[in-house]
C-alpha cells in the first residue's frame, strides 16, 4: 500500500496527490471525519429501527483505510490524479470492486465536510440580496462557462447533445460566477456541451433577471454577446468584438487589454479548479448526475484551499 505517512509528511508531494498542503489537509480531516461519524450513527439507528442491525459502529473487520485521514487522503488522491478504480484499487490494496464503492461512499462524505466548511459554490441566485449574501461588499463580478471533456455516449441521442462543436469533442459544461479573489460563488448545474455558454446564463437567470444591477459589474466574454440587450439594468463589461471583413481599430484593441487583464481572474479560478484532474481529464464514470457533483466538490476545495492558505 502507499506510504501515507510519507505523503503527510511532505509537503510537496501532498500538494501533487491531494491539491491541499499538509495544514489544510489536516484542518479538514476533522470535518471530513465529523461527517463520517454522523452517516455511521446515521445507518446504525436506521438499521435498529429495520430490525436487521444490533452492531454499533465502530465495531467488526477494520478495513484497508484504517482511519479518517486515510479515507480523506483517498478520496482526495482520486479527485486530484484520477485513476482508474483498477490502479486506485492497487496504490490503496484494495480491490476494483471496493475501490468504487469506497470512492462514492466517501465523496458523499467530502461534500458535507466542505458544506460544514462553507465553502461549496452556490447553485441558485434568485434576488439582489442572495447574490450579496453569497458576495458580500462585491462590486466586480466575473462570469465564464467552462467545459469538461467525456467519453463519447454510446445513446446517438446523448452524442448529439454533448457533443461541442467548440471544442470538437464530447463535453459537459457550467456557468461559474467569481470575484476578484478568484472565490467561486456560483455553480450552475451542469449541461450538455451542444448548449451555449449565453444560452446556459439566460435559462438559469431569465431576462430581464434583477439581481444584475448597476451597483455590480459584470465582467463577461464574447460568448455572451448580447447579454447588454437582454439585460438592460445590467453594467457589463466585454471585450470588443471584430468586425466582419474589418480589423479591430487601435483603441478597440486597447479595450480588449483592459478587459482581458481583469477577466484574467476568472481563467484562474477555472484553473484552480481543473487542479483536481477529475473535472480536466476525460471524464470516464458513468454514475447518473456523478459529473456534477464531482464539479461542486472540486470547486469547494479550490474555496477551501483560497480560504485557509
Amino acid at each position: 500500500m502507499l506510504n501515507f505517512d510519507r505523503a503527510l509528511n511532505d509537503d510537496r508531494l501532498l500538494k501533487a496527490m491531494t491539491g491541499l498542503s499538509a495544514s489544510e489537509f489536516n484542518k479538514l480531516t476533522g470535518s471530513f471525519g465529523q461527517e463520517l461519524q454522523n452517516e455511521a450513527w446515521i445507518r446504525y439507528e436506521t438499521g435498529v429501527k429495520l430490525g436487521g442491525r444490533e452492531r454499533k459502529p465502530g465495531g467488526g473487520r477494520i478495513g484497508n483505510l484504517e482511519s479518517d485521514a486515510e479515507k480523506l487522503f483517498f478520496t482526495l488522491f482520486y479527485f486530484k490524479c484520477y485513476p482508474t478504480f483498477d490502479i486506485l484499487g492497487f496504490v490503496f490494496d484494495l480491490n476494483r470492486s471496493n475501490a468504487n464503492r469506497n470512492t462514492h461512499k466517501l465523496t458523499l462524505a467530502l461534500e458535507k465536510a466542505l458544506g460544514r466548511e462553507t465553502t461549496l459554490p452556490k447553485r441558485k441566485i434568485r434576488t439582489v440580496e442572495e447574490l450579496f449574501a453569497i458576495f458580500p461588499d462585491v462590486r466586480d463580478l466575473f462570469i465564464d462557462g467552462t467545459e469538461r471533456p467525456i467519453q463519447r455516449p454510446k445513446d446517438n441521442e446523448k452524442q448529439k447533445e454533448n457533443y461541442s462543436g467548440k471544442k470538437k469533442m464530447h463535453t459537459r459544461k457550467n456557468i461559474i460566477i467569481s470575484d476578484k479573489k478568484r472565490r467561486i460563488g456560483y455553480l450552475s448545474p451542469t449541461m450538455a456541451g451542444k448548449k451555449h455558454d449565453y444560452r446556459m446564463f439566460k435559462d438559469e437567470f431569465p431576462p430581464p433577471y434583477g439581481i444584475f444591477t448597476r451597483s455590480v459589474v459584470s465582467w463577461m466574454d464574447l460568448g455572451f454577446l448580447g447579454v447588454e440587450k437582454d439585460y438592460t439594468d445590467a453594467v457589463v463589461m466585454m471585450s470588443k468584438k471584430k468586425p466582419k471583413g474589418k480589423e479591430l481599430t487601435d483603441d478597440a484593441k486597447a479595450w480588449n487589454r483592459i478587459v482581458s487583464g481583469f477577466r484574467v481572474l476568472v481563467e484562474h479560478a477555472i484553473g484552480g479548479v481543473k487542479r483536481f484532474r477529475i473535472v480536466s481529464d476525460k471524464f470516464r464514470n458513468k454514475k447518473e448526475e456523478f459529473d456534477d457533483k464531482v464539479m461542486l466538490i472540486s470547486c469547494g476545495l479550490w474555496n477551501y484551499h483560497l480560504k485557509h492558505c
